[in-house]
C-alpha cells in the first residue's frame, strides 16, 4: 500500500516523502511541505498555483489567449462555435456583437456530465457487456456436450440398422460437424464484438478517469459523451442446437428415413438498456385536451399522418400524392407514388426519410432526396400498415392474396426477422382479411395492432406473444362497435386508437386499461394518428380532410 495516499497514514510532500503536506500545487498536481513550496517554485513562478491542502484541485488551469498571449481564455463565444476568448477578444472587431458564455459554467455542467457518464458506463453499461460476453462463453463451453449428445442418438439409431446404413450414419454426422463449425463460428464471432466494444469501453473509461482527475479545461470542454453510443446494447444471441428426428427403418428409402437434422437456428433477442435518468418529465393526461393548431390539407378523403419533426406532418390519403405540411399549414413538399396509386400507409425512418407501402406493387418504398427506391418486396402478400420501431427495425402489416391470412412482419432494413401472425395455441392472432391493421411499438417494445376487421387493439410482446386485447369501452354516448383505425403511442406508454365512426380516440395504458376518451376538439371521423416528440398529438380527418395538433398531457417534473 502507497504510504502517501493511505487512509491509515498522513499526507506526505511528494518532494521530500518525509514531512507532512502543508500545500498543493494545482498546477502540477504535487503535495508539498512549507520547506518544499520555494524550491518548487524557483523554476518558473507565474505558472505555479500553491493552495492550501484542503483547497486542491480547485484551480481551473485556462487555456492560453492565441491573439492575447498574456490572457487566459475565460469565455466561450456562442457565434463562433464556442471558441475559447480572452476579455480582450471580447471588444475586437471580430467578435463585434457576440454572445459569450463563462467558461466555468460551462466546465462546471460538462464536469457533472462527466461525472454521470463514468458513473453508468461502470456501474450500468460495463456490467451488461459483462453478461452478455458471460452468457456467449457459457454456450460456447455447453457446445461439445449438446452436439455430443446428438452424436448420441445417431449412433444409436445407427446401431439398429446394421451394416447397410453405415454410410447414412457417417454422412449425417459429417452434416452435424459442419454446422457445429458454423455454430462455434457465430457465437465466437458475436463474442469477438462484444469483446471489442469491452475494449472500447474500457479506454473510454480510462480517459473519464483521466479528464475527472484533471483541471484542464480544454480536454473537459471538448469532451463528447460516448453514452448513446454505447447504450445501444448488440442483440442478445440465442443460437438453438439442431435436434434429431428419427424415422422408421424403410431400406428403399434409408438416407430420407434414416431422420432429419434441422438447420442451425440462430435467433437474436432486442437487448435493451434502459438508463436512469434523474429529474424526467412525468406527463399527466389533462382534464380537457385542447386544441392547438389545424392544417388543412386539401384531401378530400385523408386517411393518415406521420410525424417528420416537431415542426411538420406528412399526410396521405386516396391520391397518389403524399404531402408534407408545416404546422403553419404551409406545403413543404409532394411526393407522387411510382405506381400511380394511391400508398396504404407511410413512415418516417431514424434518418427522417419518407417510407410508403404500395399495395399494387407489393413493396415498401424510401424517399430519399426526392428519389424513390424499393425497400421491400413481397411475394403472396400486400404490404398495409407501417411502423418505424425504436432500434430502427420496420413493422409492416400484411394481408395473403386471397385474404385469408394476416401478419406482422420485423425487417431490418430489407431483411426479415421476424414474424407474428399465431398465438400459443396456433390461432390466428389477426382477423384475416384487407382492412386496415395500424401497427405501432410502445416503449416497453410491445407491438399493438389496431386491428380494424377483428375490432379490436391486439398486443403483443417483443417476442410476439400475445399480451391482451382491447374491443372498446361501454359508453351510452358511443353508439357505433368499436372499430379501430390509427393507433401510436407517448412517451408514459398510452396506447391511443382512432375509433373513426364514434368521432373519438381512445387512451389506454400499456396493460390495456382505458383511461379516458379524446372526444372534444370536434373531432370528425379521426383517421391516422401520431405523437411527436413533445407528446404532441396529430389527427387526421377522413371526411374534412385536416390534421389536428391536439395536447392533451401536462408536464410535472418527478423529482
Amino acid at each position: 500500500m502507497d504510504p502517501h495516499s493511505s487512509a491509515q497514514d498522513v499526507h506526505r510532500c511528494d518532494l521530500c516523502e518525509t514531512a507532512i503536506v502543508y500545500s498543493y500545487c494545482d498546477f502540477c498536481h504535487i503535495n508539498l511541505c512549507k520547506p518544499c513550496i520555494l524550491d518548487h517554485i524557483l523554476d518558473e513562478y507565474d505558472k505555479h498555483k500553491i493552495v492550501p491542502f484542503k483547497e486542491r484541485r480547485s484551480t481551473l488551469v485556462y487555456s492560453k489567449c492565441r491573439t492575447h498571449q498574456q490572457k487566459n481564455c475565460d469565455l466561450l463565444c456562442k457565434n463562433c462555435n464556442n471558441l475559447f476568448v480572452c476579455s480582450s477578444c471580447t471588444a475586437s472587431e471580430q467578435h463585434r456583437g457576440h454572445i459569450f458564455v463563462d467558461v466555468t459554467e460551462v466546465y462546471k455542467t460538462k464536469k457533472n456530465n462527466i461525472e454521470r457518464d463514468t458513473e453508468e458506463i461502470d456501474n450500468l453499461i460495463s456490467p451488461k457487456y459483462k453478461k452478455i460476453e458471460l452468457d456467449l462463453e457459457n454456450q460456447l463451453a455447453s457446445l461439445d456436450g449438446g452436439y455430443e449428445k446428438l452424436t448420441t442418438e445417431i449412433s444409436k439409431q445407427g446401431e439398429q440398422w446394421h451394416r447397410e446404413i453405415d454410410i447414412v450414419i457417417d454422412k449425417m454426422k459429417t452434416e452435424i460437424n459442419e454446422i457445429k463449425v458454423k455454430h462455434r463460428v457465430i457465437l465466437q464471432k458475436h463474442l469477438d464484438e462484444i469483446k471489442q466494444i469491452q475494449s472500447l469501453i474500457k479506454q473510454t473509461l480510462l480517459a473519464l478517469y483521466e479528464i475527472e482527475k484533471s483541471t484542464a479545461v480544454a480536454p473537459t470542454i471538448e469532451y463528447n459523451s460516448k453514452i448513446r453510443e454505447f447504450s445501444k446494447l448488440p442483440p442478445k444471441l440465442q443460437v438453438k442446437l439442431p435436434t434429431f428426428i428419427p424415422k422408421p427403418i424403410d431400406r428403399e428409402k434409408l438416407y430420407s428415413l434414416f431422420g432429419q437434422i434441422t438447420p442451425l437456428s440462430t435467433a437474436t433477442e432486442e437487448n435493451v438498456l434502459s438508463l436512469n435518468k434523474p429529474n424526467t418529465l412525468v406527463r399527466e393526461l389533462l382534464d380537457e385536451p385542447e386544441l392547438v393548431a389545424t392544417i388543412q390539407t386539401g384531401y378530400e378523403q385523408l386517411l393518415g399522418v406521420t410525424c417528420l419533426d416537431e415542426d411538420s406532418v406528412w399526410t396521405h390519403g386516396m391520391t397518389n400524392k403524399i404531402k408534407c405540411f408545416n404546422i403553419k399549414g404551409s406545403l413543404l413538399q409532394t411526393i407522387g407514388t411510382k405506381s400511380g396509386q394511391s400508398p396504404h400507409d407511410i413512415a418516417v425512418n431514424s434518418d427522417g426519410d419518407l417510407l410508403y407501402s404500395d399495395w399494387l406493387t407489393r413493396t415498401v418504398n424510401k424517399v430519399k432526396s426526392g428519389q424513390i427506391e424499393e425497400l421491400i418486396r413481397l411475394q403472396g402478400w400486400k404490404p398495409n400498415q407501417l411502423c418505424v420501431t425504436s432500434t430502427g427495425d420496420l413493422l409492416v402489416t400484411m394481408y395473403s392474396d386471397d385474404y385469408p391470412q394476416s401478419k406482422v412482419v420485423r425487417y431490418s432494413g430489407s431483411t426479415e426477422k421476424q414474424t407474428i401472425q399465431f398465438d400459443d395455441k396456433g390461432k390466428p392472432l389477426y382477423s384475416g382479411n384487407s382492412y386496415k391493421k395500424y401497427v405501432t411499438e410502445n416503449g416497453n417494445h410491445d407491438i399493438c395492432v389496431a386491428d380494424y376487421g377483428a375490432g379490436a387493439v391486439v398486443v403483443v410482446n417483443q417476442d410476439g406473444k400475445l399480451r391482451w386485447r382491447y374491443t372498446g369501452h361501454p359508453s351510452v354516448t358511443k353508439k357505433k362497435p368499436f372499430e379501430p383505425w390509427g393507433i401510436t403511442t407517448d412517451s408514459q406508454g398510452h396506447i391511443l386508437t382512432a375509433d373513426c365512426y364514434n368521432h373519438c380516440i381512445h387512451i389506454l395504458d400499456q396493460n390495456g386499461q382505458f383511461l379516458r376518451y379524446i372526444d372534444n376538439c370536434d373531432l370528425e371521423y379521426p383517421t391516422g394518428l401520431c405523437v411527436d416528440n413533445n407528446d404532441n398529438l396529430f389527427v387526421s380527418e377522413y371526411n374534412k380532410g385536416n390534421v389536428k395538433k391536439i395536447k392533451y398531457l401536462r408536464l410535472t417534473p418527478n423529482w
